[in-house]
């Protein structure tokens, strides 16, 4: 064994844990034998959220490279990191610096999280990658079995996750602290970048941007303003929208709460799209079945400024003499649960009169010592990060993602298909006109998921 091999020996461990974890209380993953060796970590994508992923690597470990499509990026990035390598092409520098890279971060638009990701992992990379895990619902259960496969530690990046708020809200409705929940509503004031619009002229490409990066494995388009940077979010071919965006934060709560996966149907209204954009707003309806004693219950999303109706609301606490502009509400037949804000870590129970002396169950989830620092200490042999792909980030991804095929069924007129869902293999029973939303066809040459 070379001594690479040596320290890959010493930090690397098997994904044996699972969200089980959480549950029960304490089972841990392998032991290292060296829960001080320092990790080598490379980033992929240090722009935007990848500035702080980025750094929250480098402050845990050693930063051997990073990676971005954005040369303007590479160079700030080489100050914090002089001794980092540099590179627009996360292939490139997977390939070339496989031997000195423990761990990655993947930080760059929606369509290429499961590329990078799955690359990385396929060579024995923990992996920490932005959320949404992915752009399609295939890639996030393929993720979660190549984690699984390669026994890699993994983490998505809905930070929330952590909170000791949003933790103690999920105990309290799993202990029946609001009686059985059958009606769950999420709003959010995304999005907030341009949807609803038409296709942009084409531009020349700068000279500090690596378009073929950018595209990567979607369909290629010429170069404009109106995809990069930031604005990718609001376009089919590279992001997810205002859902995908913010409900793996505001539908958290709720998911590690009650287990909200695998809905057997979805159905949208929307204020109608072009196939290019997603649309301005849309109101999403999940059906979820019963599951392990979890009564059966309905979910609503909204956004685009789109908001539950005044008699849900109308008893909730203000913020600044308003609703809050994004936020959840949980409604059981003994009480509700009200969350504002995007990550679930505070909340009223209510009406506030009945709770007033309540204490709430014992802790039955443990506590965080910090999202990242629960990717660290997994990769060093301590628990699996709650937010791991195959058991947790997944089936989240998963579920939050269907509501995109009957958005994708709204079409210009607004009003989309009822989506008759089959979770365990992933088929729109009703609707093949999906198939290539559920499951994406990539660029030749520019992805394996197999």
């Amino acid at each position: 064994m070379n001594s690479h091999q040596d320290r890959r020996h010493f930090i690397k461990l098997s994904t044996a844990a699972s969200a089980g974890f959480w549950a029960a209380a304490g089972v841990q993953a392998q032991e290292s034998n060296s829960p001080n060796e320092q990790i080598n970590f490379a980033s992929i994508g240090i722009g935007g959220k990848g500035s702080s992923d980025s750094t929250d690597a480098g402050r845990a470990g050693n930063m051997v490279a990073i990676v971005d499509i954005d040369k303007s990026q590479l160079e700030k990035g080489k100050s914090f990191y002089p001794d980092a390598k540099t590179y627009t092409d996360y292939r490139e520098m997977l390939t070339e610096m496989g031997d000195k890279v423990d761990a990655v971060t993947v930080s760059t638009p929606d369509h290429t999280h499961a590329a990078a990701s799955a690359m990385a992992m396929k060579m024995g990379k923990h992996c920490f990658t932005q959320k949404p895990l992915t752009h399609s619902i295939w890639e996030a259960r393929r993720l979660g079995e190549i984690a699984k496969e390669n026994k890699v530690v993994t983490q998505m990046g809905n930070q929330g996750t952590a909170q000791h708020g949003l933790r103690r809200a999920a105990e309290i409705i799993q202990a029946g602290g609001i009686g059985t929940v059958n009606e769950i509503h999420v709003w959010t004031n995304r999005p907030i970048w341009p949807q609803g619009i038409g296709m942009p002229k084409p531009q020349p490409v700068p000279d500090h941007i690596d378009w073929e990066m950018f595209i990567g494995p979607a369909p290629f388009r010429e170069y404009a303003d109106a995809y990069h940077p930031a604005m990718w979010r609001g376009w089919w071919d590279f992001g997810t929208g205002a859902l995908g965006d913010m409900a793996c934060h505001t539908f958290n709560m709720p998911f590690m709460a009650l287990n909200l996966r695998d809905p057997i149907s979805v159905v949208a209204d929307s204020s109608g799209h072009n196939g290019q954009t997603y649309p301005k707003w849309s109101v999403i309806k999940f059906e979820f079945p019963e599951l392990n004693g979890r009564a059966a219950c309905t979910v609503y999303w909204y956004d685009g400024g789109q908001l539950p109706s005044p008699a849900l609301t109308q008893d909730l606490p203000l913020e600044d003499g308003a609703l809050s502009v994004t936020g959840s509400l949980l409604i059981g037949d003994a009480g509700k649960i009200y969350s504002p804000g995007n990550d679930g870590s505070k909340f009223h129970l209510l009406p506030e009169e009945k709770y007033r002396d309540y204490k709430g169950p014992k802790e039955t989830i443990p506590r965080s010592p910090g999202h990242f620092k629960e990717f660290v200490n997994g990769i060093k042999g301590g628990p699996e990060p709650m937010s791991n792909f195959p058991n947790y980030a997944g089936p989240l991804t998963e579920t939050i993602l269907l509501g995109n095929l009957s958005v994708w069924t709204t079409g210009e007129s607004g009003k989309g298909k009822i989506i008759q869902w089959d979770a365990k293999n992933l088929v729109a029973k009703n609707a093949p006109e999906v198939a290539d939303i559920i499951k994406p066809k990539y660029r030749e040459g520019w992805a394996d998921l197999g």
